[in-house]
């Protein structure tokens, strides 16, 4: 009989159910094997080798998740970390774990070790394959990329996925120290929250003046004017009063439910017909990644309705 000192039942179940096909030398070891029953294995092709000291029980292509098995297993304790931890990782990317802060690592091919500080305490170990959750690994991420925009997307999927809330990652981040721009991040996470954009306010002002466009109320520009639409109480986020245009900051990546789509809505609508105001509604992506084209559209709109500025192109903005 093969291996007669190896728990086959519990090795096929930790194959089949629990590691997609994925092993360690360690728990062949726990296991009852031997050396020489794991040399047996590997010539027979029952295991390949795909780290030192990690198997996978097929000679074939790697999926992304037996691909996250091998590097928690390669540097065991270990737990998925940064982009590995996110919702829908790249299928080609190398996988990122997070060990212990004062553990030292072997470099492993296709697998990035992250130092990390109370691993325990931010690791999910009951997961398949463990990962540091997941509004840490947002957090890591957004701490990482140079640009707002990308920033604000690492939190809007990490949100999207409804596995976690901005309010959820906003909590972390305040208890998380070292970050750099924690301000900045956290001010994301406020718009993303309640689309109170203080982020987006700014960069849109910035738009403003280095287009030329009126941003002050000495040019009858207001910001968070307040008014009233069907009776309720409401703020204005932009209001260019003598040109009868609004521009509504939107912030949220999405509504929690289709009255909040519809309350929404129904305030543009009733503002422009008991006010005769147009109202525009821009996302991060339109300020953000298309500001130049935006604010263009947005200066044509306002010299249709009487704007006689000059709108001045920056050098970023496309020549025609």
């Amino acid at each position: 009989m093969d291996d007669p000192g190896l728990d086959r039942d519990e090795l096929d179940h930790l194959l089949t159910w629990v590691q997609s096909g994925v092993v360690s030398r360690q728990q062949l070891v726990d296991l009852g094997a031997t050396p020489h029953d794991i040399r047996r294995m590997l010539r027979r092709g029952k295991l390949v080798r795909v780290h030192p000291g990690v198997y996978v029980n097929h000679n074939g292509p790697l999926t992304w998740e037996q691909r996250a098995w091998c590097a928690v297993l390669v540097h065991w304790p270990a737990a998925l970390a940064r982009e590995s931890a996110l919702p829908n990782p790249a299928e080609d990317r190398p996988i990122h774990v997070a060990v212990d802060r004062k553990r030292t690592v072997k470099p492993v091919t296709g697998v990035v070790a992250h130092r990390t500080p109370d691993l325990d305490g931010r690791a999910l170990w009951q997961r398949s394959p463990p990962r540091v959750a997941l509004e840490h690994a947002a957090i890591d991420v957004a701490a990482t990329k140079s640009d707002l925009l990308t920033r604000f997307r690492v939190f809007a999927d990490a949100v999207q996925s409804r596995q976690t809330t901005a309010r959820a990652i906003s909590a972390v981040l305040e208890q998380r120290r070292g970050i750099p721009e924690r301000q900045i991040l956290l001010e994301l996470l406020d718009d993303l929250t309640s689309g109170a954009c203080s982020v987006l306010e700014r960069e849109y002002l910035l738009l403003e003046r280095q287009h030329g466009l009126s941003s002050s109320e000495a040019d009858g520009t207001y910001r968070q004017a307040p008014s009233a639409v069907g009776g309720a109480s409401a703020y204005r986020d932009v209001e260019y009063r003598p040109n009868h245009l609004l521009v509504e900051l939107d912030g949220r990546v999405f509504h929690d439910t289709s009255v909040a789509r519809d309350r929404d809505a129904q305030r543009d609508l009733e503002a422009s017909v008991t006010d005769d105001d147009t109202t525009i509604r821009l996302t991060y992506g339109l300020v953000l990644r298309d500001g130049c084209q935006t604010i263009r559209h947005v200066a044509t709109l306002l010299e249709r309705r009487g704007w006689t500025g000059t709108f001045n192109p920056c050098q970023d903005c496309a020549v025609p």
